[in-house]
């Protein structure tokens, strides 16, 4: 059995962070019943452009390997039946939305713990449940912006830039994922469940580690540094070569006296004002225009050979296409494939997360499409044609 095969989810999500979460649960084997709204014609992840049609898009594809798609309205009284059945089989609702809205849909454990005293309500929302920014919809480029990321990004006299990816969106889903496993581990051994109160807005706060712990002991502002510097190690940054850029890491005493070597300047080691980590800190502005000048004189290829062969770390700045067909991307199994009836044979990026064997190639499901698996999800509950029929008759997925 996959870790989480005897996990059932039911699942509230939509767009990026909750289902990158639940794609992890679902890769170590949990069951995700995805509920889609059908006042909203489902996750509106089906609908984001450029590679998307009808009710498919690449995009959704993307987030939702691996789950069931129910169509349900849970707002309406015949679909709060079919949801509460649902939650009496379930170790956990997942959902992520505003942060008032899930005592406005009544998913928070106080609404749910008298149909399943063990249920773990999970909520991801932008600020929190509680709190004054706790009503505002919380967005990953909002989130970069107020904790601070914006302002340490980009090149110094540039503009605030955003990461490349929507990594608070990402990592939320992550904290998500970790928040539930531990609910549903602490349900079953106290057979109580619990709210796990997960925000964007934490998350972000959170990943300022020791930038956050320098400022506030330190009163350290972080300043944005050119050619994406590390803002305590030197050199670790981005070095231009004569046909592209590559990345040289010395994080250690050792890296730099290998570095010095295989540049040909041994001399620069030996050099008092280059002698340490604080040494090349004070002096960087002497050193860095030394390694550029030498670094501009081969191709990246040509660097990067003999700085892997002296256990440098270095590597290529690759474009997408390069990481993707990397032989180690390869070899570890991060590209996936799957069979849609839209877009036919298609990959997809592998979860990150190994706990025992990974899905092997044919185990892995394609995101399903909108309302899918709503009948069969039903009848594993005991529902027969006539209470199915019966739901439908009184709105319970929708017109």
């Amino acid at each position: 059995m996959k870790p989480l095969e005897d996990v059932r989810i039911v699942s509230l999500e939509q767009y990026g962070a909750g289902p990158f979460g639940s794609l992890h649960l679902a890769a170590l084997g949990a069951e995700i019943i995805k509920i889609e709204d059908p006042r909203s014609d489902g996750d509106v992840g089906r609908y984001v452009p450029p590679f998307n049609e009808g009710r498919d898009s690449l995009f959704f594809e993307s987030f939702n390997r691996n789950k069931s798609s129910v169509v349900l309205d849970i707002r309406s009284p015949a679909g709060r039946e079919v949801f509460e059945d649902l939650v009496r089989s379930a170790d956990a609702v997942y959902s992520n939305l505003r942060g008032d809205v899930p005592a406005k849909l009544g998913i928070r454990y106080e609404d749910l713990a008298g149909i399943n005293p063990a249920i773990v309500c999970c909520s991801l929302t932008g600020f929190g449940m509680d709190g004054p920014r706790s009503r505002q919809p919380g967005y990953d480029y909002v989130l970069q912006a107020l904790a601070g990321w914006m302002s340490v990004t980009g090149e110094p006299g540039g503009p605030p830039q955003k990461s490349g990816l929507s990594l608070v969106d990402y990592s939320g889903g992550m904290v998500a994922a970790l928040a539930l496993t531990a609910g549903v581990h602490a349900a079953r051994r106290d057979g109580v469940g619990m709210d796990c109160d997960v925000s964007l807005y934490d998350t972000a706060i959170g990943m300022l580690t020791y930038v956050g712990t320098w400022q506030m002991n330190e009163g350290w502002e972080p300043q944005r540094t050119s050619h994406s510097a590390h803002p305590s190690l030197v050199p670790f940054q981005a070095f231009e070569a004569k046909d592209g850029w590559l990345v040289i890491g010395c994080a250690k005493e050792k890296f730099w006296q290998r570095l010095t070597e295989v540049i040909g300047r041994p001399e620069l080691a030996a050099d008092p004002r280059f002698a340490t980590f604080t040494d090349r800190g004070v002096h960087k502005d002497e050193l860095i225009p030394l390694l550029e000048e030498v670094l501009l004189t081969r191709t990246v290829a040509e660097w990067l050979e003999p700085m892997q062969a002296a256990s440098v770390p270095c590597a290529p700045i690759n474009e997408v296409h390069e990481a993707l067909t990397d032989p180690h991307t390869l070899a570890r199994g991060m590209v996936v494939h799957t069979d849609h009836p839209r877009y036919g044979r298609m990959a997809s990026v592998a979860s990150p997360v190994r706990v025992g064997a990974p899905l092997a190639p044919d185990e892995h499901r394609r995101a399903p499409l909108y309302g899918e698996h709503t009948e069969s999800v039903l009848r594993s509950l005991g529902y027969d044609d006539a209470r199915i029929a019966d739901a439908r008759g009184r709105g319970a997925f929708g017109d």
